[in-house]
């Protein structure tokens, strides 16, 4: 019997995913990645728990539970720090069935690339999809330095600049400058405790969230033109837009290395793509759906699309039926999160001081009811992967059959 093969073009948190998925599911993956190593570029990831229920489908959801760090209060403040909007852990997990997990995007990475065979992953490996295929008929083809590589599927997970995605839809518009940059860093934690919170300015937004092993992460945004530098340096500008922000900013900024300081615009693709695949090939993450940062749901959508994908994609026959279920599955849902976090950029982006005061008034309103970050995960956090975990059907083969290696 011919093993079915996919190419993975990506190796971020998505395409590891998909990869790890896929490979469960009896595919044989290879992985292209063309950074020369898996280090992951960014500093911390909030996975909800619907992303933590997608990981379950791979057996990784129970270890990421455990690296929860939130206990207690939190929610929304002013740079003043006056609280507009409370929560708490307990709520978070009651409200969605598990709780909110930060974890560093090495973390992920490493834990999610564990679970592939040495081997899988190609790191230095540049690729470009010269033939997107036909779902019923002739391979895909990937391009690299090495030759060319023939796939029953391709997955382009290369990111918000996408190539594989221009190759399928070259007429579609491309990622937009959102109106923020953002920055982000870690540190070590403060000496005195604080509750982790996002903070709203005029035109600007701080959040602190502590991770298990002790260190914070800290992110901030502003409205600002896109393709800016600071010429002092970020760290400077930071402490220029946020140093005499509530407690513990201050102390984070006092402790941010200027050399680990991550400075990035945020694009976002608003007009939806017509279908998240062509021929054999498919696309997931940010190459299919890039999205503001403001709701938490870049990665997590990433890691529910490889989830998904594994299960409409069981083997290269029927594959044509399988990748039309994806797309129409994931682009409805994808659309809504990127456009609703869009939204919340305008909200985040307000300066003029009346329409902040409105927008922190209408915040606090939700001081009494159910917080305002949580409500605004209703139907996001809640998801559930279509599928039992696969690691759930080996324990049944276990059962059935003693022989069977555990």
């Amino acid at each position: 019997m011919v093993e079915s093969r996919a190419v993975v073009v990506g190796g971020g948190i998505g395409g590891l995913t998909a990869a790890v998925a896929l490979h469960q599911r009896g595919w044989r993956v290879t992985v292209l990645e063309r950074a020369p190593s898996l280090e992951a570029v960014g500093a911390g990831i909030g996975l909800t728990p619907n992303g933590q229920r997608a990981l379950d489908v791979i057996g990784l959801g129970a270890e990421i539970r455990e690296l929860a760090a939130w206990q207690g209060d939190g929610g929304m403040r002013s740079p003043s720090g006056r609280w507009l909007a409370r929560t708490n852990s307990e709520a978070a997990a009651e409200r969605f069935g598990g709780p909110l997990v930060l974890v560093h995007r090495a973390t992920l990475i490493d834990r999610l690339a564990s679970r592939l065979p040495e081997g899988v992953v190609r790191t230095g490996a540049a690729a470009s999809l010269a033939d997107p295929g036909v779902a019923d008929g002739r391979p895909a083809v990937v391009t690299t330095p090495e030759g060319d590589i023939e796939a029953d599927l391709v997955v382009g997970a290369d990111g918000i600049g996408s190539a594989v995605r221009r190759a399928l839809y070259p007429e579609h518009p491309a990622p937009a400058y959102s109106g923020l940059t953002t920055w982000r860093v870690v540190v070590p934690a403060p000496d005195r405790p604080f509750e982790p919170h996002e903070t709203w300015g005029r035109g600007t937004l701080w959040g602190t969230q502590p991770l298990k092993d002790g260190r914070v992460y800290a992110y901030a945004a502003a409205a600002v033109p896109a393709g800016g530098r600071a010429p002092n340096g970020e760290k400077a500008e930071l402490l220029r837009r946020f140093g005499d922000w509530h407690d513990p900013v201050p102390a984070i900024l006092a402790a941010a290395d200027p050399g680990r300081i991550l400075r990035h615009d945020v694009h976002h693709m608003t007009t939806p793509l017509p279908a998240f695949h062509r021929g054999r090939t498919v696309l997931i993450g940010d190459a299919a759906h890039p999205m503001a940062p403001t709701m938490g749901q870049g990665g997590n959508q990433a890691i529910e699309d490889g989830i998904v994908l594994a299960h409409h994609a069981p083997s290269p026959e029927g594959l044509g039926a399988g990748l039309a279920t994806y797309s129409a599955a994931r682009l409805p849902r994808t659309t809504g999160i990127v456009r609703k976090s869009a939204r919340i950029v305008r909200l985040v982006s307000l300066g003029a001081a009346p329409a902040v005061a409105l927008r922190d008034t209408l915040i606090s309103l939700s001081r009494f009811g159910p917080g305002l970050a949580l409500r605004t995960l209703d139907g996001i956090a809640d998801w559930r992967p279509p599928q039992r975990t696969y690691a759930a059907r080996t324990r049944d083969r276990q059962v059935q059959d003693p022989h069977i290696q555990r």
